[in-house]
């Protein structure tokens, strides 16, 4: 439940960056009247260079994750090999600071440790578990999966509408999309719905408006 939580969450954060950053950069295009290729070109552009980032930075950072899991469960191991009984106690310890007796940590502690003392040590002592283990090509993949699917719908905007109702069309949809992922990633946290999309809406109108109005002054000077 909580790895599929994480993964959710971490979906609804790639989205709403894929929609809100390539929304951005066309808007920002489109205010400094740049031609419809010009503005679709730059939409396709950073759909492509923000899923590729995504999946590289999340494989980068899952995979430094990933490296830390493997050195604690060989320091682990060499542990467990060189002093099973102090790994025992050390177990047992565990389990009386959450409320077991001690003939029950310590029963607990043996039967474990003759079961999965690996297994046992790395989730009661170091908190990982085998379901949140770091999957760094699964990570990098949903993350660009999440943003190239939310910045499919300004390129799209980009391609159906010209001038100054492309502008109008993006910050629509735009803002309408961002207040859906926002109550939906409220809710997955189970925070109040209508703060997480107020929330998400004042920075993405933010960002939009400062966009174009570069875009604008920039338009203008050329």
């Amino acid at each position: 439940m909580v790895q599929r939580i994480g993964w959710m969450r971490a979906a609804v954060l790639g989205a709403n960056d894929g929609i809100l950053s390539t929304a951005s950069l066309i808007v920002g295009v489109a205010a400094a009247a740049q031609s419809q290729n010009a503005i679709l070109l730059t939409g396709v552009a950073g759909l492509v260079a923000g899923a590729m980032s995504m999946a590289a930075g999340e494989y980068v950072s899952v995979s430094s994750q990933a490296d830390t899991e493997a050195a604690e469960r060989a320091r682990e191991a060499a542990e467990l090999a060189e002093d099973p009984h102090s790994e025992t106690k050390e177990l047992a310890a565990i389990y009386r600071q959450r409320g077991l007796d001690l003939a029950l940590a310590t029963q607990v502690a043996e039967q474990l440790m003759a079961h999965d003392p690996l297994g046992a040590h790395m989730r009661d002592e170091l908190g990982i578990h085998e379901a949140m283990e770091a999957r760094p090509v699964q990570a990098a993949l949903a993350s660009a999966a999440s943003f190239a699917v939310g910045a499919i719908l300004p390129v799209l905007m980009a391609f159906l509408f010209r001038g100054t109702a492309l502008i109008e069309a993006v910050v629509a949809a735009t803002l309408v999309l961002l207040a859906v992922l926002g109550a939906v990633g409220a809710q997955i946290g189970g925070a109040n719905l209508w703060r997480g999309a107020v929330r998400v809406l004042f920075w993405g109108a933010l960002a939009m408006a400062v966009t174009a109005g570069i875009g604008h002054l920039f338009g203008a000077k050329l």
